[in-house]
Formats: structure tokens, sequence, C-alpha cells
């Protein structure tokens, strides 16, 4: 299987927009995808020999929701203030347990699922921290105090908050690794 596929194909690009306005938003998310997407990784690997094709897709969703569900209670219990702020997301990483399930990355060896989730959450915690600090402009707001009218923005651009703003941002990061990782152009030169 193609690590793209499933990069692809997944829905994590809601959860990189909605859940990294904050990097403290970020952290929490990830760890809540990190419970459920374990959990529900070892109770299917138990139950997928058991099951037909068929079964499988139905079980898969009925494991997911309530592990997912599991999930939002458990962090409501614990914190209201974090399930305000981040509870949106656990039904949406259940569903994401059903879609990772459907592209095979349940089935890819240890190093591969690793490989991967570190991807995942590298990319969710630099766009997180990037976003903070452009939007808030913590970055330059408590360093440089009595000098904040000479900084531009030092208050921040709320745009960067905003999910248009983090489009924009994730955009931008794609477009660095592409011209980071880009072969150096050769040195022929051609004339007319």
């Amino acid at each position: 299987m193609n690590t793209s596929v499933t990069l692809s194909n997944s829905m994590m690009l809601v959860l990189l927009i909605g859940a990294t306005d904050s990097v403290a938003g970020a952290l929490a998310t990830l760890l809540l995808f990190t419970v459920v997407v374990s959990a529900y990784g070892l109770c299917m690997a138990a139950l997928r020999v058991r099951l037909s094709n068929e079964s499988l897709l139905p079980v898969s969703l009925v494991l997911a929701a309530t592990l997912a569900g599991c999930a939002d209670i458990l962090l409501q219990s614990a914190s209201v203030q974090w399930h305000q702020q981040i509870s949106l997301y656990t039904g949406l990483i259940g569903l994401q347990c059903v879609v990772l399930e459907h592209n095979g990355f349940f089935r890819l060896p240890i190093n591969g699922k690793l490989k991967l989730c570190g991807l995942f959450a590298a990319l969710m915690t630099v766009l997180a921290v990037l976003r903070e600090l452009i939007g808030q402009g913590s970055i330059g707001h408590h360093l440089f105090e009595h000098w904040q009218g000479l900084i531009p923005f030092a208050d921040g651009l709320h745009f960067a908050t905003l999910a248009p703003g983090a489009f924009i941002l994730l955009g931008l990061l794609l477009a660095a690794r592409q011209a980071w990782t880009r072969p150096a152009p050769s040195e022929e030169t051609h004339h007319p």
C-alpha cells in the first residue's frame, strides 16, 4: 500500500485546519487522536481475523463510534473547558479510524504506522505553533514591550487563527517543502 494514498484519502485535513488555532488545543487533540486510534487499532487487530469482509465495515463503525464516544465522555468529566474546545473533533477522530481502516493503515508494519503518525503530529504541531505566533503576536509582544509601537502587527494577525489563514499557511508550508526537496537545476546553459 502506498503511504501517500493513506494520507490523501484520509480526513486529517479537518484536524490540521480546525484544531491548530492554538498549541494547547493542537496538543490536546493529538493526545485524544493517539488514544482513540491506538485503542481502535488494538481492538480491530483482535477482531479482524474473526470478521468477514461484509461485516468489517459495520463492526469498524460501531467500534470507532464507541471509542470516540467514550473518549468524549472521559474528556467531559476530566475538564469541561477542554471538552468545549476540542469535543467537536472526537467524532471526526472516530470517523478517521474507519477511513484509516478502509485504507489499510492498520495493516502496515509498525514502522510505517509510526512514520505516518509522527509526520502528522509534527505537521500539526508546527502549524499550531506558527498559527499561534502569527495570529496572537506573542513572539514579539512579550520580548519587546517598550518597542511595541515599532513592531508591525505586535498584537498579531488575527487572520492566521481563522480557517482561511490556516489554509494559506499550510499551502506556504507545502510550497516551502517542495522547494526544499526539489533537485538543483543542472548547470547546462542553453543557447539559441
